[in-house]
């Protein structure tokens, strides 16, 4: 899968995000990365904040355990979940 990989024990992924979307949801893999639509605005960080809550909850960790490492001003972004403690029954991940 282009859109996630193992670095260690922690799971990196390739995503792209829809903003102001009317939920929180993994979508369709866009080329070599995951949609995942999200209902905050992009507006002093409040999406970047709004998914790390929603991808640290998806996991099963702690919302400082989600780490954007690229993308922080776009909607196309590379993020770190540090040992995830489970795999959303949404994505199918090796």
């Amino acid at each position: 899968m282009p859109w996630c990989r193992w670095q260690d024990q922690d799971l990196i992924l390739q995503a792209q995000i829809q903003p102001r979307a009317s939920r929180d949801e993994f979508a369709d893999i866009v080329g070599d990365r995951l949609k995942i639509r999200i209902t905050a605005s992009p507006v002093h960080g409040r999406a970047n904040a709004h998914l790390i809550a929603f991808l640290a909850k998806q996991f099963g960790v702690a919302k400082s355990a989600v780490t954007l490492l690229q993308g922080e001003r776009g909607k196309t972004k590379v993020i770190r979940v540090r040992s995830p403690k489970k795999i959303p029954s949404a994505l199918t991940i090796t």
